[in-house]
């Protein structure tokens, strides 16, 4: 099946007429229509519905409109591909909030400079939401913290960061011992829930420790607004680009059992080999 005869159906639905589609396309009008009619007796059903002036999908037209449209988008990917050593077009990108300020920005940096004509389509979201996509395929990458849990052969990962386990108060608290900021002011709780979290609330329960919890969230740098401005302490990764200003800084210690991997993950087979191959390169050097 010509890829061609597809974009020109698709024009003539674009247009409403065979004839505006064949000036868009430069053909005669007989052009467009004997495609057409070869693309209805290979599919086995009529796909236009003509009259005098005007032409209008068929309903087995508009249920094979989604995948005709996915063949010429791939074509067309595949011809860019093939002409620019596979650097061009888009990825897909997911990340969590820390590695949109802490990572990408040198990545798309240097993507610029060393293949403008691929793009990152960048997602963001929480670490779980992230893998649930790269699963179902709507992401090429991701780059979130490492599953609590073997992911499945199909998907590579990639370990960027170790990011250690840390205490933070204000800075005004300069003299507290590390269990007097536990025990005397109110806890500010990262999201137990969430991969990440789970690490912090692991070293509590191991720890004993039982902090009087103000709040929890999902949110690191919103964690760290409320610190430093006093309302509480925490116990947070330290990742790259984190601000530490009005911050007291106290290591947990623990080595990797209380650290944070930060990892990219993506398809074992992607469909962008080289684009991946050199996004992840750039991932490489800017960490």
């Amino acid at each position: 099946m010509d890829v061609r005869f597809l974009r020109s159906l698709v024009a003539v639905v674009e247009t409403g007429s065979i004839a505006a589609a064949a000036r868009g396309e430069n053909r005669t009008a007989a052009a467009i229509s004997q495609r057409v009619q070869v693309l209805e007796r290979a599919l086995g059903c009529t796909l236009l519905l003509r009259s005098a002036h005007a032409a209008r999908p068929s309903e087995q037209c508009l249920l094979m409109l989604p995948k005709i449209q996915s063949i010429i988008d791939q074509a067309q990917e595949l011809q860019s591909e093939l002409g620019q050593d596979g650097l061009v077009g888009e990825l897909k990108v997911g990340a969590v909030s820390t590695a949109l300020t802490g990572v990408l920005p040198r990545v798309i940096e240097r993507l610029a400079l060393s293949a403008p004509g691929l793009k990152l389509k960048i997602a963001p979201g929480d670490s779980r939401s992230l893998y649930e996509k790269l699963l179902t395929g709507k992401l090429d990458a991701a780059i979130l913290v490492k599953p609590p849990f073997q992911p499945p052969k199909a998907l590579a990962l990639t370990l960027l960061k170790v990011e250690p386990l840390i205490l933070i108060a204000a800075a005004r608290h300069a003299t507290q011992t590390f269990e007097a900021l536990l025990r005397d002011h109110p806890f500010v709780r990262y999201d137990a829930c969430s991969w990440g979290g789970q690490i912090a609330q692991r070293y509590l329960d191991e720890q004993s420790f039982e902090p009087q919890v103000l709040c929890e969230l999902d949110a690191l740098e919103t964690i760290v607004m409320l610190v430093a401005q006093g309302m509480g302490v925490s116990l947070v990764p330290q990742w790259a680009g984190m601000p530490l200003e009005g911050l007291r800084v106290l290591p947990v210690g623990g080595g990797q059992r209380y650290s944070r991997d930060l990892v990219v993950m993506h398809g074992s087979m992607p469909h962008r080999p080289v684009a991946m191959r050199h996004f992840l390169e750039l991932l490489s050097q800017a960490h």
